[in-house]
């Protein structure tokens, strides 16, 4: 099997056009100010400090799971629809016009009278878009390269990706999002003669998302191609043809772990990825822009380590590097419960470290390389290894059940956020679960085959 470099350079684009959806709107700017409206909003409802951003977090917490659910009933669906069509072209198509009216809409979220639920809406519509266009691209893979190359592939397109995101967040600090001084990184004013009072530098994140995303997956939709015409859509066969492959589960014990493994450690690790801009927002006291300095971080560090996770990936298999970046973000998890503006695991810090930077600040920047590091690892190492455990003819069926796993309790980590938060009014503890679930997902990689398998 030779491998088209264009072809693999054009399906590497879906992921530098996609990630910003991740790295500017989920993690590391809209999520914050969200957070930081949210919170202002309630104390402006009666809400003391802590009780608002409790609150903030919550919503944040309960929409994502919404969305979550969403996408974990239709994702297979889908996938054995476009599998009996033989095309995925045009669900792409589909998806990608819900990424940028999602995005785009997030404009709408003024400081003023906020509308909350609906900018909650336009970001779950948006994250609709891109969940579901990414399950047709990643069904793209097998036949992209041979199997031993598949890891190496993988890997270096979450890196591609993540030097994208990381490109756009640089974008939006430097010449729009506006710096307590009213100017952005650069010195400037926002370009466009945004209002820095009414935080549209800021709020130019969706449409900036939304721009990004429709101008490069233009080499996408030039250079990649499915092979022969398209087939007729049968329903009620493909319909057959998934529930069968669903049944087929209690005889195929390693694509069963696998995908209760991956469940658990992708749903822990999005929550990590939604809640911890958040968390920099509402516990850390971070502004927006301090905040996207953090992102960059994070962003470059996960660039390089998918990449080197892709060649380990290739050295050692799929499922070392996934044992390794559980390991990791469980870490993670266990500094962020412990660790507030003043204190790390209970010990007092000293006031400034770095200027203004306290010692947990610091550690925060740590743990964002470490989050977006073992994170891209993490997913590029499982895409690898749902490809072990399909076949190029029923991939999309295949990477939509395994979007299944990844979506079926989607709803599970925010919630349990959103809940514990509630129950006992503190963010930090509201994180526990994450370590619970972390550690079920390693627990259940024991079960699972190294070489996949790949027929019932």
């Amino acid at each position: 099997m030779t491998i088209d470099r264009r072809r693999v350079w054009g399906w590497w684009f879906f992921d530098w056009a996609s990630q910003p959806y991740h790295t500017l709107l989920l993690t590391f700017v809209f999520s914050i100010y969200f957070a930081e409206v949210a919170r202002t909003h309630f104390i402006a409802q009666g809400f003391d400090a802590a009780q608002a951003g409790a609150q903030a977090q919550a919503l944040w917490g309960y929409g994502l799971a919404i969305a979550g659910a969403v996408i974990a009933l239709a994702a297979p669906v889908l996938g054995a629809i476009a599998d009996s069509s033989g095309r995925r072209m045009p669900w792409v198509w589909v998806f990608s016009a819900f990424y940028v009216v999602g995005a785009a809409g997030l404009w709408t979220l003024t400081p003023g009278q906020p509308p909350l639920i609906q900018a909650i809406v336009l970001f779950g519509i948006g994250l609709i878009g891109v969940e579901f266009a990414t399950i047709f691209t990643n069904a793209m893979l097998p036949a992209l390269a041979p199997r031993k190359e598949i890891g190496r592939l993988s890997g270096s397109g979450y890196a591609f990706g993540y030097l994208g995101g990381v490109t756009a967040l640089a974008v939006m600090l430097l010449l729009f999002a506006e710096t307590p001084s009213g100017r952005t990184l650069l010195g400037i004013p926002p370009l466009f003669g945004l209002d820095p009072a009414m935080r549209e530098g800021t709020r130019f994140v969706g449409p900036l998302t939304a721009i990004w995303y429709a101008v490069f997956m233009i080499p996408f939709f030039l250079w990649v191609r499915e092979p022969g015409p398209g087939r007729p859509v049968q329903v009620r066969r493909a319909l057959r043809d998934l529930w069968t492959l669903i049944r087929s589960l209690r005889h195929r014990r390693s694509l069963a772990a696998w995908l209760a493994s991956s469940m658990f450690s992708r749903d822990a690790l999005n929550a990590l990825y939604g809640f911890g801009g958040v968390y920099a927002g509402t516990v850390l006291g971070w502004p927006v822009f301090l905040a996207g300095v953090f992102g960059v971080v994070s962003a470059i560090s996960a660039a390089v380590i998918s990449w080197l996770g892709g060649r380990a990936d290739r050295a050692f298999g799929p499922r070392a590097v996934i044992v390794a970046s559980i390991l990791a973000l469980m870490a993670v998890c266990m500094l962020l419960v412990g660790m507030d503006r003043t204190s790390v695991l209970g010990i007092a810090t000293p006031d400034a470290v770095l200027g203004t930077l306290r010692l947990p600040d610091l550690i925060f920047f740590a743990c964002g390389a470490v989050i977006g590091g073992a994170g891209g690892a993490l997913q590029a190492a499982s895409r690898t290894m749902m490809v072990r455990h399909t076949t190029p003819d029923r991939a999309t069926e295949g990477f939509g059940l395994y979007a299944l796993s990844g979506k079926a309790t989607a709803f599970l980590a925010p919630f349990l956020i959103a809940l514990t938060t509630d129950l006992t009014g503190n963010q930090r503890i509201g994180f526990l679960p994450l370590i619970v679930i972390f550690l079920v997902a390693l627990v259940l990689l024991v079960w699972v085959d190294p070489e996949g398998e790949t027929s019932p």
